[in-house]
């Protein structure tokens, strides 16, 4: 989603017409809900804990959290700011896609930030310094393996038996011609150790739409035993915008060969939706159901002004992940399981 300075602007705006239109949402009937649940925003990272969720975004200059009881009620809910960082720093400028996770007893963010020019970005790690992910979070340190290369969208993979690890987009070297994706090992949830391993390279014509070339936003997504990594593809600026696959076939995590790229997206756009992406997943509150938070276009062409959706997660025979196609907006949704309480 990200390309050089020169859309600093376009994005600031973009930012701003985003704040003053959140919160926002259409209600449904009694039982369903319709899409979008969120008027504008992007990178929607939402995770359960005990009875609520918890929605964490960037606000541009600052970060987010927010908590809600029920999924569909995202565009309704209540911002506590719990990051701001300080001026002057390598990390005090564009906030993109933060992630709220708990690891060990504790609450931290996974956030992409630079010192105001994007060739600057790094992934960086924030400490809560309360019990709940709604209060403050401290700086605990940038995140990157010893050849510190551009790097964005980082996500933390737990894996039963094998360990903690981050897989994120990154560039190849120091110029911003495509964006993998990497995984690396972790020692502790702020540290990495070792080399990062590219697992995916933009390679399909449905990965290379926009230049610079992209994978990025990965996700994880388990079903059973099974671990597919969920990413996104092309220029998240265009209607093009979709979500790519891969599987985890069982071998060592740090090896690329252990991991199989579908030939195909799993989600891209209709004629009423574009440029799906950029998801996060979650369980019903009832914990029956599998949930796609993701964002799209407002409308054809709208580049950044993009919208939140929420969409069940089907499964194949083959415990592969069916996403189906982006359903439209206005369309009645049945809410998901366990949240008809509000």
């Amino acid at each position: 989603m990200r390309i050089s300075r020169r859309t600093a602007l376009q994005k600031t705006l973009a930012a701003f017409c985003w704040l003053a239109a959140f919160p926002g949402r259409t209600l449904a009937a009694t039982g369903t809900f319709t899409n979008p649940v969120a008027a504008r925003g992007a990178d929607p990272w939402v995770i359960r804990h005990e009875d609520s969720y918890y929605y964490c975004q960037s606000r541009w200059s600052s970060i987010g959290v927010a908590r809600v009881k029920r999924l569909q009620d995202l565009g309704l809910a209540k911002w506590d700011t719990v990051w701001t960082p300080p001026p002057q720093q390598p990390y005090s400028h564009e906030l993109w896609a933060p992630e709220l996770h708990r690891l060990d007893g504790r609450w931290f963010i996974y956030v992409a930030a630079d010192n105001g020019r994007n060739e600057n970005h790094r992934m960086h790690v924030l400490g809560a310094t309360t019990p709940e992910p709604t209060g403050k979070f401290e700086w605990l340190g940038k995140i990157a393996t010893a050849d510190d290369h551009w790097a964005i969208d980082g996500t933390v993979v737990e894996i039963p038996g094998r360990g903690r690890y981050f897989v994120w987009s990154g560039w190849e070297g120091a110029e911003n011609v495509a964006q993998n994706l990497y995984i690396g090992a972790m020692a502790n949830p702020w540290t990495l150790t070792g080399s990062r391993v590219c697992i995916s390279r933009p390679e399909h014509a449905w990965e290379k739409n926009g230049r610079p070339l992209i994978n990025e936003g990965p996700q994880a997504l388990w079903h059973r035993d099974k671990l597919f990594i969920i990413y996104s593809a092309s220029g998240s600026w265009g209607d093009d915008y979709c979500l790519g696959q891969l599987t985890w076939t069982g071998g060592p995590p740090l090896e690329a060969r252990s991991w199989v790229k579908r030939s195909q997206p799993v989600f891209s756009r209709t004629e009423a939706v574009r440029g799906p992406g950029h998801g996060s997943f979650v369980k019903s509150r009832d914990g029956r159901e599998d949930w796609l938070v993701y964002h799209a276009a407002r409308r054809p062409g709208s580049g950044w002004d993009r919208s939140v959706r929420l969409q069940k997660i089907g499964w194949h025979t083959d415990g592969s992940p069916n996403f189906g196609t982006p359903v439209a907006p206005g369309v009645a949704v049945p809410e998901p399981s366990g949240d008809s309480t509000p």
